[in-house]
């Protein structure tokens, strides 16, 4: 019924970018949008764009006590391994510093780069390594550089969907 050559059913993530174990290839398509984040007790993002001055239904760890409010980065990437336009959240600091490290090493114009973070171990092991490397050619380029502007990452402090809201006004970010 299926080719003989075929091994393994893909499988998409959807609108956003999740690191996988090994290389994690994209493309940022859009500037970023920066703020805070908490998840709540019912699995829900809470994020704003300055520091939270209270934190109701926060979700709590195994010892009852509440869980950090992170620092993130969001913005549209191109995500090779999917072949999609997808947002990609970051709250890891660690990649936070090295990606700012190689944007102002390239005086903040990434245009013509691709990062590759790679992931490795599990849980409190998890290490990423960052890296910069020239863009490789996107089949349809001009079309995805276009939708990507479509994407409203402001909905995403509204706890909105930022590829189906309209009705937030974008804001800037740190431009890539």
């Amino acid at each position: 019924m299926l080719p003989k050559d075929y091994t393994e059913v893909p499988q998409s993530g959807g609108n956003y970018m999740k690191f996988k174990p090994g290389k994690n290839r994209f493309h940022v398509l859009s500037e970023a949008i920066i703020g805070y984040e908490y998840w709540t007790k019912d699995k829900k993002p809470v994020r704003s764009k300055t520091k939270f001055t209270s934190t109701p239904n926060i979700k709590t760890n195994d010892a009852g006590e509440p869980e950090a409010v992170k620092h993130f980065w969001a913005f549209v990437v191109y995500n090779y391994e999917d072949n999609a336009m997808q947002v990609l959240e970051l709250t890891q600091s660690s990649i936070q510093r090295a990606m700012k490290a190689k944007i102002d090493n390239r005086e903040g114009d990434v245009t013509d780069s691709d990062f590759i973070i790679t992931k490795s171990g599990e849980g409190l092991t998890t290490e990423y390594d960052v890296d910069i490397v020239p863009h490789k050619e996107i089949l349809e380029e001009e079309s995805i550089k276009e939708k990507a502007q479509e994407v409203n990452l402001a909905a995403l402090y509204e706890g909105k969907d930022p590829f189906t809201d309209t009705t937030t006004p974008s804001v800037e970010g740190i431009p890539f």
